[in-house]
């Protein structure tokens, strides 16, 4: 153990410093003690003890900054990678221009461009066997590298990418015109048809380790119906785990004429598969080494994400009477009680293919994007209904645990659009945001739903397929002097005439006064009607 005191002496850092080391990540919080009055520490009665490694990864910042990168960039090697960096290695690497080593247990092998080579990749590499490169990172990628989600669409792409692959300007905005099989038929491109096709049976083989046959049949039929015969060819493999990477051999003709061979990587993420051409010629290792930083580097990817114009349906849930809750619970057992909401949540967003959208307070806002493989509209109704019985349940259990009559109730609004979509990022977090009127709409309808309901766009259920809205019990409970209260299915109202907009409780409902919306009172596996 090292004391605060004398890392700071050995270091000559400041202790404003060491906090911020602290705070993000690069050391632990210290293990505070108490010391004996003839203790030789400045006096302090009390002082922080740090692991031993402490003083190394200290002067392991001082050398990365010295290279030139910023504490963001020094951070993200620190804290995301979870090798420790061997002083010896750092000193070497801030002395050589480029850092690279062969790893004897690992030869390179030409094979056939139709041939893919599965690479299981440890979490921990050994580094005295093949020692990373520290400035390697998304930014200094040299070669190709580009992101494409499960419908082939664009989401990411380097400078090298933009040159040397697609040879446009700046991508198209929206995501449907961000589909790799067009981009790369596009004039811009200056591919020959031969070119075309070879990139076309490249992207295809990578993605048939994610993704079944009639699910790339479906893209290849929206982009190009002339590829099918290459889908023909393509040999499907058993899906790759997470833990693996896709490596196939690609000749790239060149803008001089000449060729090139070059090794193509593909990793896989649950947001799409990032791929890299890294030339046969050069070492791949430090590559490698990066590629499985897999939280290091989705986080990145995340973070750059190119803003699109993108269709959406957008979930927006809120807790009923959250602030008499409040008021009612402890402060550790209110906390304990939204924490347990969230998690609940986050395995049935998954399930739905759900994207987290931000927190405001006890509310979520969820994001569904078009899929490959299901109907986003669908997935936004379906997960609805789930977090509507999955909220039941946690009610039941705090009534049971406070003995009270509480009813917690998740109110619920849905809409869909096109609207833009992005990312803002913090030091630690990446939080995707969608500007335009949809969400409004959307958080606008989750306040006039009441007790527990779900309440949706006309717009939305009407883009269901048929088979899709038989599964969905929907309508309008219809108020008349004469008969009472019915429940009307497969109809919608205007909230104008559901509410009086003159009432000053319904004050921010005048916004959507207009909305044709319905009530979903059931989804189910089978028609209803």
């Amino acid at each position: 153990m090292i004391s605060s005191k004398a890392l700071i002496d050995q270091t000559g850092i400041s202790r404003a410093t060491l906090n911020n080391y602290i705070q993000l990540g690069i050391l632990p919080k210290p293990m505070v003690q108490s010391l004996s009055a003839d203790a030789d520490e400045g006096g302090a009665r009390v002082l922080g003890f740090f692991p031993d490694d402490a003083l190394e990864r200290v002067q392991a910042v001082q050398i990365l900054k010295s290279q030139g990168m910023s504490m963001a960039e020094v951070s993200e090697r620190l804290v995301l990678t979870e090798a420790v960096l061997e002083m010896d290695e750092l000193r070497e690497f801030a002395t050589q221009a480029e850092f690279s080593a062969a790893s004897s247990s690992r030869k390179a092998k030409r094979v056939e461009a139709s041939h893919i080579r599965k690479t299981a990749l440890q979490d921990k590499a050994p580094l005295d066997k093949a020692p990373m490169n520290l400035n390697l990172s998304l930014d200094r990628l040299e070669h190709p590298a580009y992101m494409l989600n499960y419908n082939f669409e664009l989401t990411w792409l380097n400078e090298s990418a933009r040159k040397a692959v697609f040879g446009f300007d700046a991508p198209p905005a929206r995501s449907e015109q961000r589909n790799l099989l067009e981009l790369i038929s596009r004039p811009e491109a200056r591919l020959s048809l031969n070119e075309q096709k070879s990139l076309a049976r490249l992207h295809l083989q990578l993605a048939s380790s994610r993704l079944s046959y009639e699910t790339l049949e479906k893209i290849v039929i929206q982009a190009d119906p002339l590829l099918l015969p290459i889908l023909e060819d393509i040999q499907f493999q058993d899906q790759a785990s997470e833990q693996m990477i896709s490596e196939m051999e690609f000749l790239r003709q060149l803008p001089d004429g000449d060729s090139a061979l070059y090794n193509v990587y593909a990793v896989y993420f649950r947001e799409g598969m990032l791929v890299v051409h890294s030339p046969v010629s050069e070492q791949s290792d430090d590559l490698i080494h990066f590629l499985s930083r897999r939280d290091q580097v989705i986080q990145s990817l995340l973070s750059k994400r190119l803003p699109v114009m993108t269709p959406l349906a957008v979930l927006v849930a809120d807790l009923q009477n959250s602030v008499r809750i409040c008021s009612e619970l402890p402060p550790d057992e209110y906390f304990s009680l939204i924490n347990q909401i969230w998690s609940t949540m986050t395995p049935i967003l998954r399930k739905y293919t759900g994207t987290h959208g931000k927190h405001a307070g006890d509310g979520v806002v969820y994001y569904f994007f078009p899929q490959p493989e299901s109907n986003y509209l669908f997935n936004a109704v379906a997960c609805a209904q789930e977090l509507k019985e999955a909220m039941r349940k946690i009610s039941a259990d705090w009534q049971l645990k406070k003995n009270w009559y509480t009813e917690l109730q998740l109110n619920i609004g849905l809409h869909e659009g096109q609207e833009w979509m992005g990312a803002f990022q913090s030091a630690n977090h990446v939080e995707f945001a969608v500007l335009g009127n949809t969400i409004n709409q959307a958080s606008r309808l989750s306040d006039f739903a009441r007790q527990g309901s779900i309440w949706a766009t006309k717009d939305l259920i009407s883009r269901l397929s048929t088979d899709e809205r038989s599964r969905i019990d929907f309508g309008v409970l219809r108020k008349s002097q004469e008969s009472g209260e019915r429940f009307v299915p497969q109809t919608y109202a205007q909230i104008e005439s559901l509410i009086d907009l003159q009432s000053d409780k319904y004050e921010k409902m005048r916004d959507i006064a207009q909305l044709a919306v319905a009530e979903i009172r059931r989804v189910t596996h089978t028609r209803i009607y």
